[in-house]
């Protein structure tokens, strides 16, 4: 374990950066790791992608997988690509406070 500051306060991380402590994870705290992860403004249509991976991750105990996003969730995965571009699924968990993916590398 790891011990980050973000805006002034330590959050525990992995060794990749990945939250560990899903109760240090707020909205404020996602808006800075969406700025880090290279996702200036957090829209609404961010929040609802970050909201479901959250949501899901509460049901099945694992970060959603694209396919999942698109399947489960409705997402189109073009405009996924989009919103976080790179690599969507690892952003996407970092920054909902969640665990990489296993799929991820």
């Amino acid at each position: 374990m790891h011990t980050n500051t973000f805006l002034g306060r330590p959050v525990e991380v992995d060794d990749e950066g990945f939250l560990t402590r899903p109760e240090q994870w707020d909205a404020d705290l996602a808006a800075e790791l969406g700025r880090i992860a290279g996702v200036d403004e957090m829209t609404a249509e961010h929040w609802r992608v970050v909201h479901f991976a959250r949501s899901d991750f509460d049901t099945t105990g694992e970060a959603p997988t694209l396919r999942r996003m698109q399947k489960a969730g409705g997402f189109d995965i073009k405009r996924i690509f989009a919103l976080f571009p790179g690599k969507p699924a690892k952003k996407i968990a970092y920054i909902a406070g969640r665990p990489k993916p296993r799929a991820c590398v």
